[in-house]
């Protein structure tokens, strides 16, 4: 996905890729080639900022690797990570916040320059978040207490898709600061379903959401499991 992007807007052909295929079929880090990409010798030779891309599994298997080896690198000024979420059992999971941390500790990219999305294969588009001043008091887990928490990272979807966060329970909308599963509306699936419920959790902030995660017992999907 991301090579057929870069073929078609980047005229640089300054790229690599981190991934290679193990004897069983599966995906595995190329810690060899993230090394030589990221070392300050190839930022001397290449000043411009950098676009590091990935699932939030990858990112976790890198970070450990850096903390292992006790390395850190600063990336140009400028540069952007870009995380798609889901550890899909290929990793240990952590908080938003905790992941984007670490990104910030060991790759030298401040948090506001991270972005996150949220899509799927299912749907034609894709939820990015941002960064704003909004709180929203959030439950973490359905039945539970409220405690209030300023979330500031809410994922939007464009104009012509529609997010709503429904209560398990009743499978109506739940109200700001209240967790549910997430359902998509997406006007850009022509020849194809509507909508679409996710096994996902969410919490309603306004037009937006916070992604929370998987729900308990939920099969774990997503292209990233599947084989090359």
């Amino acid at each position: 996905m991301f090579e057929t992007v870069r073929s078609r807007v980047c005229e640089s052909a300054d790229h690599s890729f981190f991934g290679t295929v193990a004897a069983d079929g599966s995906w595995t880090f190329d810690y060899a080639a993230a090394l030589a990409a990221l070392s300050p010798k190839s930022q001397t030779q290449d000043p411009r900022p950098y676009l590091l891309l990935g699932p939030a599994f990858s990112f976790v298997h890198l970070l450990d690797f850096l903390e292992e080896k006790n390395l850190r690198f600063n990336l140009p000024a400028g540069s952007r990570v870009m995380e798609t979420g889901g550890y899909k059992n290929r990793s240990r999971s952590m908080p938003k916040a905790e992941l984007h941390a670490l990104i910030t500790e060991r790759l030298g990219v401040p948090p506001e320059s991270i972005i996150c999305e949220y899509g799927m294969s299912e749907l034609s588009s894709q939820a990015y978040d941002n960064v704003t001043s909004d709180k929203c008091h959030v439950t973490r887990e359905i039945g539970a207490s409220r405690h209030p928490s300023p979330a500031t990272r809410h994922f939007r979807f464009p104009p012509w898709a529609r997010v709503q966060i429904i209560s398990p329970e009743t499978g109506r909308e739940v109200a700001d600061g209240e967790t549910g599963l997430i359902r998509v509306f997406d006007l850009a699936n022509v020849f194809s379903v509507m909508a679409i419920q996710t096994q996902d959790l969410g919490v309603r902030c306004g037009k937006g959401f916070e992604l929370i995660g998987r729900a308990q017992l939920a099969e774990q999907r997503g292209c990233s499991l599947m084989t090359a």
